[in-house]
């Protein structure tokens, strides 16, 4: 006998890692050197501040696709799992990523590519996940209805190009003076506006 799928349970085990990533991240903070507890290394506060948002971001991508579709089934369970253990891992490399940004780390160009790579591999997984879930979750709904569900799955498609893109540019060292695997992503911006021109276009959805 095949069992409904209880979305909320899925839900709540998705709140609950998100929480203990934020606590990794409180966790690594507190672990820095420090001679008083009233001083304050505005540089670590800095760095654990962009991280924690960043990982805000990434909760609430997740929060809107269980808003935007209620369907659940093994595949999607499994690539919300893949997804999850990808966040908990990208804390990391994230965090690393910009204390070097901000002077807090030194590392070798060699050290720095491959801190890049490690950073685009997870951007690309967890976006890739979630273009995933949404394609099937517009496969299975068979309604026009849900064309919305498409297009998160190619919008999310793009981040995984450009993710791509990264790690080659890293891999490579090409511009990694000018920190160019980062900068890169700016490009996000205009191939997302360009593509939700062309979906609005296509589906008549204007």
């Amino acid at each position: 006998m095949k069992l409904p799928h209880n979305i909320s349970r899925v839900e709540a085990f998705s709140d609950a890692v998100f929480a203990f990533a934020a606590t990794l991240l409180v966790v690594s903070v507190g672990s820095e050197n420090s001679n008083s507890i009233l001083k304050v290394d505005w540089l670590v506060f800095l760095s654990f501040g962009v991280s924690f948002f960043v990982l805000v971001g990434l909760w609430f991508v997740h929060y809107n696709f269980f808003r935007r579709t209620n369907y659940m089934d093994n595949w999607i369970i499994a690539l919300n799992a893949v997804l999850l253990f990808v966040v908990l891992y990208y804390i990391f490399p994230l965090k690393s990523l910009i204390n070097t940004w901000i002077g807090k780390q030194k590392m070798s160009m060699e050290s720095f590519s491959s801190l890049f790579q490690l950073y685009s591999l997870g951007f690309c997984l967890i976006f890739l996940c979630l273009s995933l879930m949404y394609f099937r979750a517009f496969k299975k709904s068979k309604s026009i209805k849900n064309i919305e569900l498409l297009f998160f799955a190619r919008h999310f498609a793009i981040y995984v190009f450009v993710s791509l893109i990264s790690i080659a540019l890293a891999k490579s060292k090409i511009g990694l003076e000018i920190v160019l695997p980062g900068i890169i992503y700016s490009i996000l911006g205009p191939l997302c506006y360009f593509h939700g021109v062309w979906f609005n276009k296509k589906y008549q959805l204007d």
